[in-house]
């Protein structure tokens, strides 16, 4: 008799409409990897715009929910202990997620055209629906396993999606270093994790914040090596310098549609991940990660910087090089207000300046990969002396182009990069990080070199034949929808800033 009411307090009510975006997303993936069995070769082209279609239905199904904050899978009898919790920090990283996902989709449908013989289509969308279904789920996840799981649902199709390119050495070479670096970082959070586990009993991210101030004399060390571990692996996630060394590699071998993804999609894991587990599950160790994050924000920002730097602009591929070491140098700014979080009375405002760069990085970056793919259509080198002349050619693709470089590197037009640098700037300088805004400052203006070397060769008389870039449909959407966005939010750049200012938790 008493087995029956145990047994119906252990069953939930699940939020459907809560968990709505990543399931699209992987229900997606499931339909195009059945589907691709029975399509003929001619028309897998389908599949690519099912899976586009896909992502902007998962996208779509976050806007029900902006009313209010929502939470499924609860611990029994603790309405308030959740696995899985739609707040703004929820909606804000699966609308990066997502709406970077679609993009990539975009310029993936113009890049397996063109490459059909040696890229499946059919793995190729469900490898990529797959870890953006694992991406949209990581920032929703409250409890260290699920984190952990969405962490490798997201990454692991990454791993092959990288090496999807079939007899290419490169790009062999690139997932291999991508692998071993990703399963070493997972294999140092997962034996952080289990310490915490040890030390706390729990593994919910708000218990493990209220019974870490409380740890058992004997198991204090193990409770500290297991937060150091956990952010260890968290950090490699990050591609926070010493833990960058595969993102050069990886994003010259990947198709460019690939590293795209990577550079936006990727840190958005990784960077949530952190602040999840920084913010939210270890706020007693604000003394410990706080000043190592700042330390690694400085070394990541100097070197990824001083690297995108010493880029030779007739080396092959020194274009998408030099977007991978920038892509490093912005992960230590976005570093900064974490680590500033650590310092901070209000964490939820340092935090609020992350992720407003981070979505003003996503729709930038993903711009400059959209023309990266255009260029390397005709170019295959995909070298910086490629797009001397642009603009003699293809005059608002050059304009573009050069908008985004000049939003990467914080300088009008392109005041959304203005903007969310200074956000980033305040936060340093309110948490007392004064000697980390002088660090970021100087980089700062090493960025504005090669950003703008590189804006000035677009406009440059072409040297020989000009190419002309033909530009297919997908490519032009994905270039003018992050155009589009990136217009929008220098124009009025305060809805961002406002959005992620306060209340993300």
């Amino acid at each position: 008799m008493s087995a029956q009411p145990l047994a119906e307090s252990l069953v939930q009510s699940v939020d459907w409409p809560a968990i709505a975006p990543p399931t699209i997303a992987a229900a997606v993936a499931l339909v195009v990897l059945v589907a691709d069995l029975f399509l003929p070769e001619p028309r897998k082209a389908v599949l690519g715009w099912v899976s586009v279609a896909g992502l902007a239905a998962a996208a779509l199904l976050l806007l029900p929910l902006l009313d209010g904050d929502r939470s499924t899978f609860c611990l029994t009898g603790h309405a308030h202990v959740c696995s899985y919790t739609v707040d703004r920090f929820t909606l804000v990283i699966q609308f990066l997620v997502l709406g970077g996902a679609l993009l990539a989709a975009l310029l993936s449908v113009t890049n397996l055209d063109d490459d059909r013989r040696r890229v499946p289509a059919g793995e190729f969308w469900f490898l990529l629906l797959s870890s953006a279904a694992g991406a949209a789920l990581l920032p929703a996840s409250r409890d260290l396993a699920t984190l952990i799981v969405a962490l490798e649902v997201a990454s692991l199709p990454a791993f092959a999606l990288v090496g999807i390119r079939q007899g290419d050495k490169r790009s062999s070479e690139a997932a291999l270093k991508f692998f071993l670096s990703s399963v070493t970082a997972t294999a140092v959070s997962l034996m952080g994790i289990s310490f915490v586990y040890a030390s706390t009993g729990t593994l919910y991210l708000t218990q493990v914040a209220q019974r870490l101030t409380h740890v058992d004399g004997r198991l204090d060390t193990l409770a500290q090596t297991g937060v150091v571990l956990t952010l260890v692996g968290f950090a490699f996630k990050t591609a926070a310098v010493p833990f960058h060394f595969w993102v050069p590699d990886t994003y010259v071998g990947a198709p460019l549609p690939v590293a795209a993804y990577l550079s936006v999609v990727g840190k958005a894991v990784g960077f949530s991940g952190l602040i999840l587990v920084t913010v939210v599950a270890f706020p007693s160790y604000a003394d410990v990660w706080g000043p190592a994050l700042a330390a690694l924000a400085a070394l990541t920002m100097t070197i990824g910087n001083v690297a995108a730097l010493r880029q030779q602009a007739t080396r092959a591929y020194s274009a998408v090089r030099l977007l991978a070491w920038s892509s490093v140098g912005q992960a230590g700014y976005l570093l900064v207000p974490i680590a500033a979080a650590g310092y901070a009375k209000n964490p939820e405002k340092a935090i609020g300046s992350t992720v407003a760069y981070a979505l003003m990085y996503a729709a930038v970056n993903l711009g400059a990969f959209a023309v990266a793919a255009l260029v390397g259509r005709s170019r295959g080198l995909n070298r910086i002396a490629d797009y001397r002349g642009l603009y003699a050619t293809n005059p608002l693709t050059a304009l573009l182009l050069a908008f985004f470089l000049l939003c990467l590197a914080g300088l009008p037009p392109g005041v959304i990069g203005l903007f969310a640098k200074v956000t980033v700037f305040s936060a340093a300088v309110d948490a007392g990080l004064g000697w980390l805004a002088v660090v970021m400052a100087v980089n700062v203006v090493i960025a504005l070199f090669y950003y703008l070397q590189w804006t000035a060769l677009l406009f440059r008389a072409p040297e020989g034949e000009p190419a002309r870039h033909r530009v297919p449909a997908p490519l032009t959407a994905a270039i003018a929808l992050t155009g589009v966005l990136g217009v929008a939010l220098s124009g009025a750049p305060q809805l961002v800033l406002r959005f992620t200012a306060t209340g993300l938790f």
